[in-house]
């Protein structure tokens, strides 16, 4: 079983006009560690996701999966 925790960070961040060091200043990480996180390369803490979270006024699970997210339309559309 992998441990991978997939995010949105980066989507979240587009969406919103936040830089990396915007976002890092907020949570008081440092910006790298933003760039780590949007690409897989470190887990958050818990307290670091839920702060992720807040910062963005999203449920946890918007932001964080232990599953793959869908690629944004990847969905086939009804007509």
């Amino acid at each position: 079983m992998s441990e991978t925790v997939y995010n949105r960070i980066a989507m979240l961040r587009a969406e919103r006009g936040v830089s990396r060091r915007q976002l890092s200043e907020a949570l008081g990480i440092h910006y790298q560690t933003v760039g780590y996180l949007e690409r897989g390369e470190y887990s958050p803490s818990l307290f670091l996701a839920l702060r992720i979270a807040q910062y963005f006024e999203v449920p946890v699970e918007v932001v964080f999966s232990t599953d793959p997210f869908p690629r944004l339309g990847s969905a086939e559309r009804s007509a």
